[in-house]
Formats: structure tokens, sequence, C-alpha cells
């Protein structure tokens, strides 16, 4: 009986699919984004409103005790979702898969667990994080975001910023610093979530995957909380 038992725990090990086993991690690191958006959004005094409804995409990072992946001194890694259409005036889309990377994180973590949520607030930032390597604060315009639920992004830096950056260590939220990291699509990730090498780009502006399973919760909370693009006037008809 014993040998039949460990023969069919092998046959149900090997009859797995390997896509299967390749996307746990990637599945597991999706939920832990969709815990933190929601954890972080439904606190009024933290990302401000105003500023996730026009923003065109969001990025978020969560941190190495909330989830089963290696956030160290320099390197983490998390998903980005962006609103459809070519002027990012539609539903939010599938993630793509994202890698953070800078010296600069270990120093401002100071040995921390931490949470980051990046908001791109115009087309030319998203589109450069989606198609290449990108370092903040040079390649693309960077600033600590605003908090409250009255803030206003009314200072220069923050109305000129294309990516507005925020943390949350120890429970405590507050926008950060992350100028000098760098911030890519994961393309390795990508390719075990869905089964197959695809782009960044394809995945959210050619609506070439559906929405996996465990990033369901998160986009749909996503179109719940901030279903249209406030920074574009015609999302407004």
């Amino acid at each position: 009986m014993k040998k039949f038992a460990a023969m069919l725990g092998a046959l149900v090990i090997l009859g797995t699919p390997l896509g299967a086993q390749n996307d746990k991690k990637e599945g597991d690191r999706l939920e832990n984004c969709g815990t933190v958006m929601k954890e972080i959004m439904d606190i009024p005094d933290n990302i401000p409103q105003d500023l996730v409804d026009k923003a065109e995409c969001l990025i978020i990072y969560p941190s190495v005790l909330k989830a089963a992946f290696v956030v160290g001194g320099s390197y983490g890694r998390g998903s980005m979702v962006c609103r459809t259409g070519e002027h990012f005036t539609g539903p939010w889309s599938a993630p793509t898969m994202m890698a953070l990377e800078g010296a600069s994180i270990g120093f401002q973590l100071g040995g921390q667990a931490t949470d980051f949520v990046l908001l791109v607030m115009n087309p030319r930032g998203a589109r450069s994080i989606l198609s290449s390597k990108v370092k903040l604060g040079a390649d693309a315009s960077a600033a600590a975001g605003p908090k409250g639920r009255n803030a206003e992004a009314s200072t220069d830096v923050t109305l000129r910023a294309e990516v507005l950056t925020y943390s949350r260590a120890r429970g405590l939220f507050a926008g950060v610093s992350l100028a000098g990291s760098t911030v890519r699509p994961d393309n390795g990730a990508n390719e075990k979530l869905y089964g197959k090498k695809i782009q960044a780009t394809d995945i959210i502006f050619k609506g070439a995957v559906a929405v996996p399973p465990p990033a369901q919760q998160m986009v749909a909370y996503l179109n719940r909380k901030s279903p249209k693009n406030l920074s574009d006037p015609d999302s407004l008809k």
C-alpha cells in the first residue's frame, strides 16, 4: 500500500505541467502585489487618490517579509500594470513582471523590509519603462510622492516628475527618493508566467495576454477604485 501511495505521489508530481511549476513564484508575487496595493490605497492618508487617478501605470514591489522572493539591499521584483489603449485611457491591463535594481535602495532600506509603489505619471515615462531599462532621475525624472488625502502635487519637482515613488516599512508610509535606481521589465519572469516569450509592450499595448488568475483581484480592484484616467480630458467624456 505504501509503495502504491509513493508511486501515486510520483505520478502526480510528474504529471504537473512544467509551466505550472515555473509560474508559481510569479503567481505568488502577483498576489502579494495586489495585497500591497489594496492595503495602501484603502488608507486615505497614503497615496492621494487624485494622483492614482492621473497615473498611466502603477509599479508595485512587495517586500521580502510579504512575499517569497528576495528584495535585498539592491534588488527587488514586482509587477507593473497600466491603463490600456494608445493614450492610456482604457481599463487596467494584464501585468508585466518588473525588476528594481540599484545601490541606493540598500542605503534607504536600512536593512528593513519595505514595499515600494511607483506611479508613472505620463505616457513618455510609461513607454520608456516598458521598452527598456530606465534609470530613475536620469532616463526618467522621479520624485518622492506627496501623501495624505488632501495632498496636491503642487511643487515644481512633483509636477514635472514622470515617476512618483513611495515606500512603506514597519507599517509607516512615506514618499521616498529612488533616484539612481533602475526599473526594467523582467522578461524571464514574463515568460514563466505566460508560458511564452513576450515583450512588456505587447502585454500592455497589444493586449496579447489575458489577466492571469493571480492578478485578477488586483486588476479588478484598480478598475473599481480608479476606472478612468483623469489626466486626459478625453477620459472625462
